[in-house]
């Protein structure tokens, strides 16, 4: 007698045998999934505990995202207007818009110079070990022995190319990009500078010359501390104060304990430590350098142009036309100045997260899986570090690539 099978146990075999395909149970031909491994995030922490890649602009002609949202700009410059016509001469009384220095800053930007000196101390030590590498037709950058395979690249030819890099030799400042700006010896008295005396006025990386604003002082970039505020009469600031006191050293208005100068930085610290403690305290560094940037930009003012990557530390942005980008002909070369942010005082460079340093590649075909993150961590990551929890999301530790012949099975 013939065995009558149904139409639903017949689709239910199928079914199993399918899974079976893709999920056999013999060990030698498994297949390798991704792995997501869920971490519970105290007191509800999951903004830096899955922070993801900043992801580029569209287009060259796209604006800058604003960190403080448009309406309360604009809500913002009218209760200023309003506060001005309301009483036209008035004593400003909060640092550092009158002139004065925050005393509870002072200490933080003597920190921030320091740890950015380590960072460049350390990284000029781990480049004789990891290798960088740089394109030589963008601005791709990637860290270890042999450059990835993923094709990016949107240089000169790269149509003939195929999208492929071409590495070469990277130097310190292909990891860790610091843009710099003009130095105002009166950041309130004379806060811009004219197209006329751009060739006159030094140019320094903009985060000294944010430290230098904050409290530090530097033999080589001079600059003016007040010891009484300014006044303010229908928005222009007026400085009462006498010649004579305008002259008095620096040096007594900052703790002693914060004074510095150029040389100041002990060369010597790094030389006793292995590349790992080397890495762990660049590491360090990085993330003291990054958490003070934050905290001075609490309260000093940091400008940055919306369509290219030109800074000024200040209460304004400069008049200097050397603009380059996306509609510049109808503002005559000016900058469309903004509130800036952290990484446009340092510029990070994403690269791509090697995990296997001693294996192939990275594939093309694979890039869905690869993770990014800071140049800087990177290398601290491959020279010896652990892991900081704040990348772990944007390295992709939790996922597990497959391998090239696998990539047709996986979903």
């Amino acid at each position: 007698m013939h065995r009558i099978y149904s139409s639903s146990s017949i689709l239910f075999h199928l079914d199993s045998l399918k899974k079976l395909q893709l999920n056999p149970t013999n060990p030698l031909v498994f297949s390798r999934s991704i792995i997501v491994e869920t971490i519970e995030a105290p007191d509800g922490d999951y903004d830096n505990l899955y922070a993801d890649i900043p992801k580029p602009a569209k287009s060259k002609s796209e604006r800058k995202p604003y960190p403080t949202p448009m309406k309360v700009l604009v809500q913002r410059a009218k209760q200023e207007r309003e506060a001005r016509k309301a009483q036209p001469c008035k004593l400003l009384e909060e640092a550092p818009e009158n002139g004065l220095l925050v005393p509870e800053l002072v200490g933080v930007a003597h920190q921030v110079y320091r740890a950015r000196e380590l960072i460049l101390l350390g990284l000029s030590k781990l480049m004789n070990v990891i290798p960088v590498l740089r394109c030589r037709h963008c601005f791709e950058v990637h860290i270890g022995q042999v450059g990835h395979e993923i094709r990016t690249c949107m240089g000169s030819e790269s149509g003939l190319r195929n999208a492929t890099h071409m590495w070469r030799k990277g130097r310190i400042h292909d990891v860790i990009y610091f843009p710099k700006c003009f130095h105002l010896y009166d950041r309130v008295g004379k806060p811009r500078i004219i197209h006329n005396e751009s060739r006159k006025v030094k140019q320094l990386p903009a985060i000294v010359e944010f430290c230098i604003q904050a409290g530090l002082n530097l033999e080589s970039h001079p600059t003016k501390r007040r010891t009484r505020p300014v006044y303010s009469i229908e928005g222009r600031i007026v400085d009462f104060e006498l010649e004579t006191n305008s002259k008095t050293e620096t040096r007594n208005l900052i703790p002693s304990e914060y004074t510095m100068n150029d040389s100041s930085l002990d060369l010597s610290l790094t030389k006793e430590l292995t590349l790992r403690e080397v890495s762990i305290l660049t590491l360090d560094s990085w993330f003291e350098m990054i958490s003070g940037v934050k905290k001075i930009m609490e309260r000093y003012k940091v400008h940055t142009c919306g369509y290219c990557p030109e800074v000024q530390v200040g209460p304004k942005g400069h008049k200097v036309r050397n603009c380059r980008a996306s509609k510049h002909q109808s503002r005559n070369g000016m900058h469309a100045w903004q509130e800036a942010t952290v990484f446009d005082l340092v510029g990070p460079n994403y690269v791509w997260h090697v995990a296997d340093v001693s294996g192939p590649p990275l594939s093309n075909d694979l890039k869905r899986y690869y993770g990014k993150a800071p140049a800087v961590v990177e290398m601290c990551v491959q020279a010896g570090a652990p892991v900081p929890d704040e990348y772990r999301s944007m390295m992709r530790l939790d996922v597990v690539p497959p391998c090239r012949d696998e990539l047709d099975l996986v979903a």
